[in-house]
């Protein structure tokens, strides 16, 4: 870590350099329970301020991680590495941005993680790569070793997320993405039809590697889909405005309505409303077990702008012969 990212576990917690460990764990439980994320909901800072609690307790309830960070500070993680003799170093630290940067300078390494997105990605987000943490609970006594807080405690998690921009004809018949990770590693990512904006896509194995278990979690792919000119989703309903005459609006009609499968002919009673809403039933988006919801077609009575001296007639001769009035109900007080 850069040498300015120090951090002050004993600080973080709030205790002694000297404190037992037990002082140690409950501190940790009295913490964690106050800035847990499930009891302060998109709180960020509550979120950053228990990873931090969580950073420190690993390694201060640990006695071996404990006595290397009491004796290499900031450095712990590189101590007895293959390689590394941190007590017979010599090196001007200042010429290095980081540690790992002088590590990596020592041994031929190169730093990992999930850096740029690439034209293809299809990424955005909060860390590089547009990955971001998530925090999932462990089973009970599988993080810090105490069985006894209620619920479990939870812990680091390799998992990772990123944003996934599709457009509506993509998420309508299903598509395959090319994605690249880390800015070498790429992989082939099959789209189900009826993938929606918040829908979320599960790639095994590609996401961070966990720092306890130094196993590979997953990637989680969040869908966010382009407007359409005509379509929209609504919940489980694809919507679209249709716009009609004020003759067919009266009369009613047989008109051709677009559908993800080809137009289709839909009868339009007589009497409608604008605003009046048609159902075309399993003509909608397509279901996650299979088939197809519904459709509905928002009527909307659009009046002629431009009139032939013909039709201007009739409508003043149908203005004369007219006998509803749809304000009759309005009286004034």
């Amino acid at each position: 870590m850069p040498v300015t990212d120090y951090k002050d576990y004993y600080n973080i917690l709030g205790v002694s350099k000297t404190a037992s460990e037990g002082e140690i764990k409950k501190t940790f439980r009295k913490l964690a329970r106050q800035y847990h994320p499930d009891l302060n909901p998109g709180d960020s800072a509550a979120e950053a301020r228990f990873k931090e609690i969580n950073e420190a307790y690993e390694v201060l309830s640990d006695p071996d991680k404990r006595k290397k960070y009491d004796q290499f500070g900031q450095y712990w993680q590189q101590a007895g590495q293959p390689g590394v003799d941190m007590g017979n170093m010599d090196f001007d630290f200042g010429q290095y941005g980081s540690f790992d940067e002088f590590i990596n300078e020592l041994l031929g390494r190169f730093g990992g993680g999930f850096g740029g997105t690439g034209a293809s990605s299809g990424f955005s987000g909060g860390m590089p790569g547009g990955f971001r943490y998530r925090t999932t609970s462990a089973t009970p006594g599988g993080f810090g070793g105490f069985g006894d807080f209620a619920g479990g405690v939870p812990g680091p998690s390799a998992d990772t997320e990123s944003t996934l921009t599709l457009s509506f004809e993509e998420a309508l018949k299903g598509t395959e993405k090319r994605l690249l990770i880390g800015g070498s590693e790429t992989v082939n990512v099959r789209i189900p039809a009826g993938a929606k904006t918040g829908s979320r896509i599960r790639v095994r194995g590609k996401g961070q590697v966990n720092p306890l278990t130094q196993q590979r979690g997953d990637l989680y792919l969040k869908v966010t889909l382009k407007p359409h000119e005509f379509f929209s989703l609504e919940g489980d309903f694809l919507i679209c405005d249709l716009p009609i005459t004020p003759d067919e609006a009266v009369l009613g009609a047989t008109v051709e309505v677009p559908t993800p499968t080809g137009l289709v002919k839909m009868k339009i009673p007589a009497g409608v409303k604008s605003g009046q809403s048609l159902r075309l039933r399993n003509k909608g988006w397509p279901k996650a077990k299979g088939g197809q919801g519904d459709q509905l077609v928002k009527l909307q009575i659009v009046p002629p702008k431009n009139l032939s001296a013909q039709e201007k007639e009739c409508y003043e001769k149908l203005a004369q012969l007219r006998t509803y009035n749809p304000r009759s109900h309005m009286k004034a007080p």
